[in-house]
């Protein structure tokens, strides 16, 4: 059987919103952009910045 997936809510500050909604691509959600950011993290353990080194 699958695991039953409930909905979460958080609030962000307007700030963070403007922010977010600033790195959207066309019809794209922030949830869908949060979603993107989170599988890239998983999968390379690390998020990727032009310029970023270790």
């Amino acid at each position: 059987m699958g695991a039953t997936i409930v909905p979460t809510t958080i609030e962000i500050n307007d700030e963070l919103k403007v922010q977010l909604e600033s790195h959207l691509k066309d019809d794209e959600t922030i949830e869908d952009f949060i979603g993107e950011l989170l599988s890239q993290y998983e999968s390379d353990r690390t998020f990727l910045q032009e310029g970023y080194s270790k």
